[in-house]
């Protein structure tokens, strides 16, 4: 790759970042976000804004720490933008409900708590988003995310204070956080092909009675004690002796666990399906769909009630749904169930592939930690016990906590000079998984779209329930700063 080349792709790059930014007022505003989307794709291990300031052409740190933390400009058009134009780019087979975890130090970040953490894998003091995903086999992208703010801090009235909270945010359950994120996206006309979410989210029975209402298909894991009738079984009506109350109709079975049920059924009922090729040949297991009636209490009361709103009395008889169930060849029990609302002649194969390709983000979460270097944590000078991740860059130089000197760093133009080869830094290895690290691959539009989507969630971090349009906090001090400035993504998608 040449310098004429590496122009060329940077100009296709500022065409798309002046699209998604064109809602940001000030040409300064769009010109450091050009800026800070060059600092994440180049070369190097820290990605804090003094990292990424040192390395680039035209970096000035205390510019980019402004639009990151200070800067006035409303991120919620950029988002929509970016979530419009990647979703038919994608064309994703499912959205994906996902938490994302941010491991934190202290009291004072906003909404942080001691609660079960993704990223570390126990539980441990961290934050906590809601994020909605659109997903394929080959490739994901963040549409919008929520941050879940804990019980603990609904009445902490000294904590709110100090972090901003503005008094209308109080605790939301995360499979509220999750529907609220679908109907936002619904309003920018984007819905769901289908709905794919972990145990977390699919074992709550009004989150799947949420999705039903709202017309979107699911496949979602539950955990092995939810209880089923097989789909066959009809409620039973006892006679009424002619005094006292009328009998409700029931099941005259008790329900069973989806793990006993499966379990009887045998390992001969299950069948071979592969869902994908992996990196070490294909993805196989063996798999059975069955057709039952979950008969957990929750999921009676809202039958219950669903039929009394739609036809005034209720019958006694439960949703029917499918039940997948995995068991693996080396197991002795089944592994994974889940449950789905899909047609009842969906093929099985497929069923499989929606179940499975919620792997695709972890995927990416990886590539972004090795290819981005997102994984990345230090200590921020002259703050006792803290750390910052990348996508936490460091406090503001202005600030007396800070640490950092406080001088600017004027440079020249970022693109090069064509007469000059480019410098290794600029330039993205597909081959290699790397930034930085050879020349001779140009870098793809879809890379740029999808490091610009992690910017664009990095900005005061991620989004109140409910608060589009309003204006951020001040950051003041570091821990204040801090709480606003975490961010996560995906990985960026390589064209082979």
């Amino acid at each position: 790759m040449d310098a004429h080349e590496v122009n060329r792709v940077r100009a296709k790059l500022a065409l798309f970042v002046a699209d998604v930014f064109s809602s940001v007022p000030r040409k300064d505003q769009r010109s450091k976000s050009d800026c800070y989307l060059r600092g994440l794709m180049m070369g190097g291990r820290r990605k804090s804004i003094q990292a990424m300031a040192s390395r680039l052409p035209d970096g000035n740190e205390q510019n980019m720490q402004q639009f990151v933390n200070q800067s006035p400009w409303d991120p919620v058009p950029v988002r929509r933008r970016i979530a419009q134009r990647m979703v038919p780019l994608i064309s994703p087979d499912a959205w994906a409900v996902d938490d994302v975890s941010f491991p934190k130090d202290g009291r004072m970040s906003v909404a942080v708590a001691h609660q079960y953490c993704g990223a570390l894998g126990k539980q441990a003091n961290c934050q906590v988003a809601v994020s909605v995903h659109a997903v394929t086999d080959t490739a994901s992208c963040p549409l919008h995310w929520r941050l879940f703010v804990p019980e603990e801090w609904a009445d902490d009235a000294d904590r709110r204070r100090k972090t901003g909270i503005p008094e209308d945010i109080r605790h939301r359950e995360k499979w509220r956080l999750a529907l609220d994120i679908i109907d936002e996206l619904a309003g920018w006309n984007l819905t769901p092909p289908v709905l794919v979410a972990d145990a977390g989210y699919g074992q709550n029975a009004d989150f799947r009675n949420g999705l039903d209402d709202r017309g979107i298909g699911y496949v979602v894991a539950i955990r092995s004690a939810v209880t089923v009738h097989p789909h066959d079984t009809q409620p039973i009506t006892p006679p009424w002796p002619g005094n006292g109350r009328k009998p409700q109709p029931r099941y005259r079975d008790k329900p069973t666990s989806v793990a006993a049920w499966a379990t009887s059924r045998g390992r001969q009922a299950f069948t071979e399906v592969t869902w994908r090729e992996g990196s070490r040949g294909p993805m196989r297991s063996h798999f059975l769909a069955l057709r039952v009636r979950p008969a957990d209490v929750r999921s009676r009361r809202l039958a219950r009630a669903a039929a009394i709103t739609r036809d005034g009395h209720w019958d006694g008889v439960l949703p029917e749904v499918t039940l997948l169930v995995e068991w693996p060849e080396e197991a002795e029990a089944p592994t994974g169930y889940w449950l789905s609302n899909l047609p009842e002649d969906t093929p099985l194969a497929e069923l499989v592939r929606l179940a499975k390709v919620r792997w695709r983000i972890e995927h990416d979460y990886r590539e972004l930690k090795h290819g981005l270097g997102l994984d990345h944590s230090r200590a921020a000078p002259g703050t006792a016990g803290t750390t910052t991740s990348p996508w936490s860059p460091p406090p503001m130089p202005s600030s007396p906590n800070s640490g950092w000197p406080q001088k600017l760093t004027h440079r020249p133009h970022p693109l090069p000079d064509p007469r000059c080869p480019p410098r290794r830094a600029e330039l993205l290895d597909p081959a290699s998984g790397n930034i930085g690290t050879a020349v001779g691959a140009e870098i793809d539009l879809v890379q740029g779209v999808r490091a610009l989507t992690l910017f664009s969630y990095s900005r005061r971090a991620l989004r109140w329930a409910g608060t589009a349009g309003r204006p951020w906090p001040p950051s003041s001090g570091w821990q204040r700063a801090r709480s606003w400035r975490c961010t996560a993504g995906t990985a960026l998608t390589r064209r082979v």
